[in-house]
Parts: C-alpha cells; sequence; structure tokens
C-alpha cells in the first residue's frame, strides 16, 4: 500500500485558529486526526492540540487495528482534554480519526468534524455528525442537503472533554481492496463550503491530495464573506496495486 497525504489549516475570518492536525507514518501503519476546538480565547486551539497529538501518538505506540484500541484512545484523549480544565476555560473539541495499517483502515469521531472516503474516485461512505442539525435529517424535518447553515448547526451533541465518559462512534476495520482509496478528513469550516459532488469533481482534476486540497479551498474561498470560521482538511490517497499471482498448469 502506498499512501500520500497533504494538509491544510486556516483562520479563515476568525481572529485564531482553533483547529488542529496532526500525522504519523510507519512502514505499513498510517494515522490521522482532525479536531475542532471549543472554548474561546485559545482554549479551543489547546483542546484540539491535545486531542489529536494523543490520538496519533497513543496509536503510534499501539497500532492495533480494533474497536476496543481505538476507544481506549479516544477516552484518553478525552482526559487529556478534561485535565487542561480551568475555571475559566472548559475548552471541548471534536475529533475525526483515520487509521490504517496493513491495509485495514478504521475510522472514528466524536462530533461535527467528517471524514469521507472514496473508492475509485466514487463517494462510498462519509461519516453522520453528532449535531443537532443532524439529528433534524434523521427525523425528516430536513433534508440532507440542507444540514449546511441549518439554524442549530452549531449545536453540536458529543465532544472531547466534556464529561469523563465518551462515546466514539467507531467504524468497522475493512480491508482497503486492490483499487484507489481517498480520504478526507476535515472540519465544519470546510465541509459546509464545499460539496460531496464537488469533492468528487475535485479528485478526478488531482494527481496529488495537496492538488486536491487546492481545488477544493478555490471553492471555499470565492464563497465565504470574511466571517467564516477556520477551516481544516487533511487529505489522503492510498493505492494498493497489488495483483494476486495465477498460476496456470
Amino acid at each position: 500500500m502506498k499512501y500520500m497525504t497533504a494538509e491544510c489549516s486556516m483562520k479563515g475570518g476568525r481572529s485564531y485558529n482553533e483547529d488542529s492536525v496532526r500525522w504519523a507514518k510507519q512502514d505499513s501503519m498510517l494515522t490521522v486526526a482532525v479536531a475542532d476546538g471549543l472554548g474561546g480565547h485559545g482554549g479551543g486551539e489547546i483542546a484540539s492540540s491535545l486531542a489529536a497529538e494523543s490520538i496519533t501518538n497513543l496509536f503510534t505506540a499501539n497500532p492495533e487495528i480494533s474497536t476496543s484500541n481505538i476507544q481506549q484512545i479516544f477516552e484518553a484523549a478525552n482526559l487529556k482534554v478534561l485535565a487542561a480544565h480551568t475555571p475559566t476555560c472548559q475548552m471541548k473539541s471534536t475529533a475525526v480519526a483515520l487509521f490504517i495499517k496493513n491495509n485495514i483502515a478504521l475510522w472514528a469521531h466524536v462530533g461535527d468534524s467528517r471524514l469521507y472516503h472514496f473508492i475509485n474516485g466514487r463517494l462510498v461512505f462519509q461519516t453522520s455528525d453528532h449535531s443537532v442539525s443532524q439529528m433534524a435529517v434523521l427525523s425528516g424535518e430536513i433534508k440532507p442537503s440542507q444540514i449546511r447553515f441549518h439554524e442549530d448547526r452549531n449545536k453540536v451533541l458529543r465532544v472531547l472533554g466534556n464529561a469523563e465518559s465518551i462515546k466514539t462512534e467507531i467504524s468497522p476495520a475493512q480491508k482497503l481492496e486492490v483499487g484507489f482509496h481517498a480520504f478526507l478528513l476535515c472540519t465544519d469550516g470546510f465541509w459546509e463550503y464545499v460539496l460531496e459532488e464537488e469533492m468528487e469533481i475535485d479528485l478526478s482534476k488531482a494527481n496529488t491530495p495537496n492538488e486536491w486540497l487546492s481545488f477544493m479551498i478555490q471553492r471555499l474561498s470565492k464563497r465565504v464573506h470574511g466571517k467564516n470560521d477556520n477551516f481544516t482538511a487533511a487529505a489522503v490517497f492510498a493505492l494498493n496495486s497489488k495483483v494476486e499471482e495465477v498460476y496456470y498448469e
């Protein structure tokens, strides 16, 4: 499995950036975490940094692709954020992370930072937000296309740093079959301005993850009006070109 990676993280129309992105790569292992901090006055930046660093460091130390291991990693990241609380700043953070080892992938998230998985250029999966607006979609109150800029878009139901226990949504482990896999991990400040079909279009034009992000950032930049949120994204290209040997008699 060959990997190519890229990232971007910008403050947008805010005075400081409370998003974080972290990577770790070793031989057949890759992990990336994206986090969106809440807390203001620098507290969100601390929370997101603690979350992303904790997730990537802990998986690097124990790169086991299992639900139990990933749950423990997110629980530890949650405690890191809680430990950084002060009387005046009860900081919190969303988090989404991708874990790959030996062609087996698994991802997990808390909050409304998302992961998208594309196979051979087509979107096959995206995470569901832990938010009030996502609940409105599930209850039939609004259509999925209306989730962006919904009146309750900023109301998140799950975050790191809120309580000592955390409910993490973890995908089943899956083999990355032969083909081209692309992953996009991003905060809401990114996906709110780039539609899923546009992600596919830009992916079809890109030769590298950096080009893919650049195309999408161009779209985002044309749609914001100076007061937009921080936006962060990480892109992974994973090519599995292994072909099983065939023996002829």
